[in-house]
C-alpha cells in the first residue's frame, strides 16, 4: 500500500497546469495508467475530497486525468477488499492476497517493512567518566516470522507512523520474558506530545517462556505514531532474553487501495480473502500463492508454514527418545523408542542410526503417595478421608486424626493427570506436544523439541489450598508449600525456569538456574490463598537455533511436593482437635494462635510472646519464642517490636522508645552502575516496628501496574524489609523513574539487642565510623524464610540504630561505604539508622544543678541537660526554684569583725610575750654577771627568782645556778685574755651574796 501524499486540491492543480506548459514546449507521449496512480486529498470541512493523479515520476509523460470529485471521507471497505480509485469501487482481493478492508496488518519480517523505523539512544556515561556506550548496532532485527528486540542496555525504539481517518485501534502479539528488560508502548501525536494512556496499557505485562500475549490499544483519528521501547538494566553476567513481536495490526484506516499478497508459506485459495492460512506440514508455497506444493516426502520435509522443503537426514541419536509404556495388566512396563515427531530423519541410508529395539519388560514402580493400584494397571486416588503411601491399600484415618491433601509424585510411569507438557518454539508456533518432557521411570526429563532454543514446558495447576480442619482460617503466613528436586547436565548456555502465575494475572520467575546444577531441593512458600499455575520452562539455549545440536543437555525433576491443594490426595493423616462434646469426634478448627496437645486432642493456645510456626508442627513445639526485645501478634502469628527496648548496665538502666523513627523508613543508595554504564538506584523500605498492618511495600511501576498500586498482586512485595530498582528517567528515554524487580530482604523478626550476634547472624559495626558516645548502639534483626540459588538459608537484614543528638527525630538511613548495595556477599544486608530518636529516654541522670548568685536575699535554682544531651523524651527538666538566703554584706560584715578581733588578740599576745622576754633576757644578764664573781663559798647548783615574785625581792637574794656550756666556753675564753674573775656588784638592800658560776 502506498502511504497517502496528503496532497490538496489546489497543489494538485497546479502541478496540472504546470505540466501542461511543459507540454505546450516540447512534445511528449500521453500517459497511461502505468505513469500514475491516485490519491485522494484532505477531507475538507464539508467532508468531502478530491482524486487526484499523481505522476510517477515528474515530465515522463503528459494528459495525466483532471482531479474528480471523491468518495464520501467516511467511505471504507469491508475486509477481504480493497478501493479501486479508478472506479472509485470497492473490489474483492485475488486468490492469493488479502485486505483487511479499513486497515493494515504486518506479519512478515523477513526485512524492516516500509514505514517502520528502529532508533537507538546511547546511554550516559560511566562513573569514571569513559566507556561511554554507544548504540550503533543496537536495534529491532527482522527475524522472519517477528522482530527481535536488542539484548544489551541500550533504549531502543521500533517507530511507526500512520493517519487515520476514524478511531481505529492497534494490535499486536509480543513475548516478554525477562524483566531484566524494560519494555513500553505508547503513542505520540504528530507534534510528538505522547497520547493519553493507561498505565497498564503502556507496561506490558511478562509473559510465560515461550508463549505470546496479545496486547490491543484504541487509537485516535489523525496522525499516529507508535513506540514500541526497550532498555536493559543488566545487573548481571545473566544473558538477557529479548522482547520478540510479530502479527501487528491496525484498524481504522479509511481504505486500502490494493491488497497484499500472502507471504511464502500461507496461501488464499479463494478470492475475498482476509486473511491467509498456513500451508499444511510437508507442504510449501512462494510469495502470493494460491494454493499449497507439496513436498517429495521421500526425500523432504517441510514443517507447518514452510516456504520450502528441506532435504531430510540420516537418522541419527538425535532424532528418538525414550519413554515408559503404561503398566499392564500384570503390572510390567517396558522401555521403548520412538521416533521423535514429527520426523524428518530417512532411515536405511548410509550413516542411518536404526531405532533401538525396547527393553526388557519389568515391574511398574509404585503408585504415587495417595494413590493405589486394586490389581489393574493404574493408580487410582484414594477415596476421600483414607489415605495411602502408594504401595499399600488405602486405609481409613484413626479417631483424632484426619487425612492431609497435596500432591506428592516421585514415580513417573506416566504423566499426571493435573500436569501437562508443551513445546514453544520461539518464533512460530507450539511444537509438538510430545515433545516437552518425558517420563522415564523415576524421574522426569527435558525432551528433544524441535529445536535448541525452544521452550520445553511442564505445568501444574493448583485451583486453591485447603488448610487442615484444626488449622483452617487461622491468620499464618504459609498456606501451602511446593518443593521439588531436581538437577541440570548441559554444555550449552541452557537455563531452568521455575515460574507462578497467582489468579492467572501475571507470571513472574520465582528462580533460575543457568548451566549445569548438581542434584538438589528447591521450596516455594504460598503466602495466600488463590489459585495458581507452577511452571517449569527448560531452553537448551537462548541463541537462535533451526536445530538440535544439544540434545543430551537436559533438566531432570525428581521429585514434585505440593502441600494442602484442594484438589490433592492424602499420603497420611495428622492429629486434629476433637470437639469438647462428650460425644464429639469429628475434627474441629482450632482458633487462631491454638496448637493441637497431643495428648488431649484438644486447642491449646500458645504461651504469650510465642509464634506459631509451621502447621505440619504438632504440640508444644509448635510455638516458638519470639526473640529478644519482641512481642508476638494477638494471633500469635509472627513477632514483632512495639517500638521499646531497655537495656541494663550495672546499676544503670537505659530505655528506648523508637516511635519516633516513624512507621517506614527509605533510602536509595547510590548511584550504582552496571557493567556498561547504565545508571541505578537501590530503594529500601524499612518497618522497624509494628506488626502486619505496618509492614513495608514494594512495587513495580514497569510489570503488572494495574494491581500493583494498590500493594497487591504478584509484583508488590509485603515485609519487614524490601528492595527495588530504580532506573531514573533521564538519560533513558523514560518519562518517568522505573522501579522494577522488587525482593523480600526480611520477613521474620528475630529480635533485638546490643549484642554483635543474634541467632548466627553477625552484625558488622567495623562497617560504620566508630562513635565515641557512651550510648550503646542497638540491632534489629531479620530474617527472610525464602531461599534463593545463592543464600540457601535465605536472606538475613541487621539494621543499627544509633544515638545521634545532631540528626532529627525521622533520623537518616545509610548502608555501609564498602558494601554500597547495602550487602557485601549478597545474603546479609546491613544498615545504620542514625537519629536523635535513636536515643534512650531521660532520666534525672542526664541533668544537673546550677546554684545562681544570691540576690536581695534570695537565691536561684537552676537545672541544665548534661552536654552532649543524649538522651530524648522521658523527664523533663525541672522548673527553677527560689530560695531565701544572706546577702554578702553580712557575710563581710562578719568577716571584718573576726578580723579585728583576730588582730587585737594577736597584738595583745605579741606585746605579752615580749614584755616576758625583756624579763627572762633582764634575768639571764643577772645570771651571767654573777656567774663570773670569785667565791670561796661552795654554792647551790642552781638558784632563780621564782616566776611572779616581786623585782624587790630578787634584789635582796642570790640565785645561783649551773654554768652553761656557752657560759663555760666565755670563761675560758676570758682566762685566755689575762682575766681570771668578773666581779658583778649586786645591789641589793639584803646583805651581800656571792654567785657561783
Amino acid at each position: 500500500m502506498r502511504s497517502s501524499a496528503r496532497f490538496v486540491a489546489s497543489c494538485a492543480l497546479i502541478i496540472l497546469c504546470k505540466l501542461r506548459l511543459i507540454d505546450g514546449a516540447k512534445e511528449q507521449r500521453q500517459c497511461s495508467e502505468a505513469d500514475y496512480y491516485y490519491e485522494y486529498t484532505e477531507c475538507d470541512s464539508t467532508g468531502s475530497r478530491w482524486r487526484v493523479a499523481i505522476p510517477q515520476s515528474h515530465g515522463a509523460c503528459a494528459g495525466l486525468p483532471e482531479p474528480v470529485r471523491g468518495t464520501e471521507c467516511t467511505f471504507s471497505c469491508d475486509a477481504g477488499e480493497f478501493l479501486e480509485m479508478s472506479a472509485q469501487e470497492c473490489t474483492q482481493c485475488a486468490a492469493g492476497s488479502y485486505s483487511l478492508g479499513s486497515g493494515i496488518r504486518f506479519d512478515q519480517w523477513d526485512s524492516m517493512p516500509a514505514g517502520f523505523s528502529s532508533l537507538a539512544t546511547s546511554l550516559e556515561n560511566s562513573p569514571s567518566g569513559e566507556d561511554r556506550l554507544t548504540c550503533n548496532s543496537s536495534s529491532w532485527v527482522p527475524q522472519g516470522n517477528y522482530m527481535e528486540s536488542n539484548r544489551d542496555e541500550c533504549t531502543v525504539s521500533l517507530i511507526y507512523a500512520v493517519h487515520l481517518k476514524k478511531q481505529g485501534s492497534v494490535s499486536f502479539e509480543y513475548q516478554y520474558p525477562d524483566n531484566n528488560l524494560l519494555f513500553e508502548f505508547f503513542i505520540q501525536n504528530d507534534q510528538c506530545q505522547e497520547m493519553d494512556t493507561s498505565s497498564d496499557a503502556k507496561w506490558l505485562k511478562l509473559t510465560n517462556n515461550g508463549e505470546w500475549a496479545k496486547h490491543t490499544v484504541n487509537l485516535k483519528s489523525g496522525t499516529n505514531i507508535l513506540y514500541w521501547r526497550t532498555g536493559g538494566v543488566l545487573m548481571g553476567a545473566k544473558v538477557v532474553k529479548p522482547v520478540l513481536l510479530k502479527n501487528v495490526q491496525i484498524e481504522g484506516v479509511a481504505y486500502t487501495s490494493e491488497c497484499f499478497p500472502c507471504k511464502p508459506g500461507t496461501f488464499s485459495h479463494v478470492p475475498g480473502s482476509s486473511t491467509c492460512d498456513p500451508c499444511p506440514r510437508n507442504t510449501y508455497s512462494s510469495h502470493g500463492a494460491s494454493s499449497c506444493t507439496p513436498c517429495n516426502t521421500t526425500t523432504h520435509y517441510a514443517a507447518e508454514g514452510s516456504g520450502v522443503c528441506s532435504k531430510r537426514p540420516p537418522c541419527s541419536k538425535k532424532d528418538y527418545f525414550q519413554i515408559h509404556t503404561a503398566c499392564d495388566q500384570e503390572g510390567k512396563t517396558q522401555v521403548m523408542y520412538k521416533w521423535i515427531e514429527p520426523k524428518i530423519c530417512l532411515e536405511g541410508v548410509p550413516g542411518a542410526e536404526p531405532l533401538p529395539p525396547g527393553g526388557e519388560r519389568e515391574p511398574c514402580p509404585p503408585c504415587n503417595p495417595g494413590f493405589y493400584n486394586n490389581d489393574t494397571a493404574t493408580c487410582s486416588p484414594c477415596p476421600l478421608g483414607t489415605y495411602s503411601d502408594g504401595m499399600k491399600p488405602c486405609v481409613q484415618c484413626p479417631a483424632g486424626t484426619e487425612p492431609t491433601l497435596g500432591y506428592e509424585y516421585k514415580w513417573w510411569n506416566v504423566l499426571p493427570t493435573n500436569m501437562k507438557t508443551s513445546c514453544f518454539n520461539v518464533g512460530n508456533t507450539k511444537c509438538d506436544s510430545m515433545n516437552g518432557w518425558e517420563v522415564a521411570g523415576d524421574h522426569i526429563q527435558s525432551g528433544a523439541g524441535s529445536s535448541d532454543n525452544d521452550y520445553l514446558i511442564l505445568n501444574i495447576h493448583v485451583p486453591g489450598f485447603k488448610l487442615p480442619t484444626s488449622v483452617f482460617g487461622q491468620s499464618g503466613a504459609e498456606f501451602g508449600r511446593i518443593t521439588f528436586e531436581f538437577e541440570t547436565e548441559c554444555k550449552a548456555d541452557c537455563e531452568l525456569y521455575f515460574m507462578m502465575d497467582v489468579n492467572r494475572k501475571s507470571t513472574t520467575v520465582v528462580e533460575s538456574w543457568e548451566r549445569t546444577n548438581t542434584r538438589q531441593r528447591f521450596t516455594h512458600i504460598m503466602t495466600k490463598n488463590a489459585s495458581v499455575s507452577y511452571t517449569w520452562a527448560f531452553q537448551r539455549t537462548n541463541q537462535p537455533s533451526e536445530v538440535r545440536r544439544h540434545l543430551n543437555d537436559m533438566a531432570r525433576i525428581y521429585s514434585i511436593t505440593v502441600t494442602n491443594a484442594v484438589d490433592g490426595v492424602s499420603s497420611g493423616c495428622r492429629a486434629c482437635a476433637l470437639s469438647t462434646q462428650p460425644s464429639g469426634s469429628a475434627c474441629v478448627p482450632c482458633p487462631a494462635g491454638h496448637y493441637i496437645d497431643t495428648s488431649t486432642n484438644q486447642c491449646t493456645e500458645c504461651p504469650h510472646n510465642t509464634y506459631l510456626v509451621s502447621h505440619a508442627t504438632l504440640g508444644p513445639d509448635a510455638c516458638k519464642s519470639c526473640g529478644p526485645a519482641s512481642k508476638s501478634d494477638k494471633d500469635h502469628s509472627l513477632c514483632y517490636s512495639d517500638c521499646h527496648f531497655t537495656h541494663t548496665d550495672g546499676n544503670v538502666t537505659l530505655t528506648y522508645d523508637f516511635s519516633l523513627l516513624g512507621s517506614v523508613g527509605s533510602l536509595m543508595n547510590g548511584p550504582s552502575f552496571t557493567s556498561k554504564g547504565t545508571k541505578y538506584f537501590h530503594h529500601f523500605n524499612i518497618s522497624l516496628c509494628g506488626g502486619k498492618g505496618q509492614l513495608a511495600v514494594c512495587t513495580d511501576n514497569v510489570t503488572d501496574l494495574s494491581i500493583a498500586e494498590k500493594g497487591d498482586g504478584s509484583s508488590a512485595v509485603k515485609t519487614f524489609i524490601c528492595q527495588s530498582t530504580i532506573i531514573p528517567a533521564n538519560g533513558r528515554g523514560f518519562h518517568t523513574a522505573l522501579a522494577s524487580q522488587s525482593i523480600n530482604l526480611a520477613d521474620t523478626f528475630l529480635g533485638a539487642s546490643i549484642n554483635d550476634t543474634l541467632n548466627g547472624i553477625k552484625a558488622r559495626p567495623e562497617l560504620y565510623p566508630q562513635t565515641s558516645k557512651k550510648v550503646p548502639d542497638v540491632n534489629f534483626y531479620y530474617r527472610s524464610l525464602e531461599s534463593t540459588s545463592s543464600c540457601e538459608s535465605g536472606r538475613s537484614a541487621v539494621v543499627t540504630l544509633r544515638c545521634n543528638p545532631e540528626k532529627n527525630s525521622k533520623g537518616e538511613l545509610s548502608v555501609p561505604s564498602q558494601c554500597p548495595a547495602g550487602t557485601c556477599d549478597g545474603c546479609t544486608f546491613n544498615f545504620l539508622w542514625e537519629s536523635s530518636g535513636a536515643c534512650p529516654t531521660c532520666t534525672e541522670r542526664d541533668y544537673h544543678q546550677i546554684e545562681g548568685a544570691c540576690k536581695g536575699r534570695q537565691q536561684d535554682l537552676l537545672y541544665v541537660w548534661t552536654e552532649p544531651k543524649l538522651c530524648i523524651g522521658g523527664v523533663t527538666l525541672p522548673e527553677k526554684k527560689t530560695l531565701p538566703c544572706e546577702g554578702v554584706e553580712f557575710w563581710v560584715r562578719l568577716g571584718a569583725g573576726l578580723g579585728a578581733f583576730t588582730a587585737v588578740l594577736l597584738i595583745s599576745l605579741t606585746c605579752y610575750f615580749w614584755k616576758k622576754n625583756k624579763r627572762l633576757e633582764y634575768k639571764y644578764s643577772r645570771l651571767v654577771m654573777s656567774a663570773n664573781k670569785e667565791c670561796e663559798m661552795p654554792g647551790a647548783d642552781s638558784c632563780a627568782v621564782m616566776e611572779g615574785e616581786n623585782e624587790g625581792d630578787m634584789e635582796d637574794e642570790v640565785v645561783y645556778t649551773k654554768p652553761s656550756l656557752l657560759g663555760k666556753l666565755k670563761a675560758i675564753a676570758s682566762k685566755k685574755n689575762g682575766e681570771s674573775f668578773e666581779h658583778v656588784q649586786l645591789n641589793s638592800s639584803h646583805s651581800k651574796a656571792l654567785v657561783w658560776s
